[in-house]
């Protein structure tokens, strides 16, 4: 007996330890292959997570006008994959980065266009001087906070209005949710951003996110 309970002992800051990193959001595996912006985790709670991202350079479309985010999605990536590959000012080709985000404002009704803004992530090696190109626009985001869930599959537009939900309710009551419902009654943030990390033809360790920008100062990001 005296023997299992040192054992317990010896192994409880073990188990502890691994409860504590189970919390912990997934890494997508393309962030082993390619670049993708870094942050800082500064909490996780049950079902998400709240990241620091310092700042970062976005390629992004104009809005696109859909009733699909899937849809608006594949419009903004085919042109931004475009610029990547060289149709742009300086006739300049771009390593792939990840993800690709979508800053979603939803339409008031389900039978109506809402408002998506396609972006991609510009490497660290072009930030200082990103190529511009028609129709696109840069974005250089001030550091942010980004409340984060995961999940998995493929996106679909069935499922990302219930991911979005599953996020509201997961940080419901906490500190971060007052600062999020704050930011975008200050119009500072859209309603929520879904990060896709692979691509279309990859079907296995597929990482999505829903993500809710929040920050303590006046502006999230400034457009030139």
């Amino acid at each position: 007996m005296a023997t299992t309970l040192t054992k317990l002992k010896l192994s409880l800051p073990l188990i502890l330890l691994l409860a504590s990193v189970s919390g912990f959001a997934k890494v997508p595996p393309t962030c082993k292959r390619i670049e993708c912006p870094s942050y800082n985790v500064i909490h996780v709670g049950d079902g998400y997570e709240i990241r620091h991202y310092n700042s970062t350079v976005w390629a992004s479309t104009s809005p696109i006008q859909d009733i699909s985010l899937v849809g608006a999605t594949r419009t903004g990536f085919l042109r931004l994959f475009d610029y990547i590959q060289g149709k742009n000012n300086y006739k300049q080709k771009i390593e792939m980065t990840a993800p690709v985000i979508t800053e979603v404002s939803p339409s008031d009704g389900p039978f109506c266009e809402s408002s998506f803004v396609v972006s991609f992530f510009v490497p660290k090696e072009n930030q200082a001087n990103p190529p511009p190109a028609k129709g696109l626009h840069i974005q250089r985001w001030k550091p942010v906070y980004v409340a984060v869930r995961q999940f998995g599959g493929f996106v679909r537009d069935s499922n990302v209005g219930e991911e979005a939900a599953a996020l509201k309710a997961s940080i419901a009551g906490t500190e971060w949710s007052s600062a999020i419902e704050k930011s975008h009654r200050a119009g500072h943030a859209s309603v929520y951003t879904v990060a896709q990390y692979n691509a279309p033809f990859e079907y296995d360790d597929r990482v999505n996110e829903i993500w809710f920008f929040f920050d303590m100062e006046n502006e999230r990001h400034s457009i030139f």
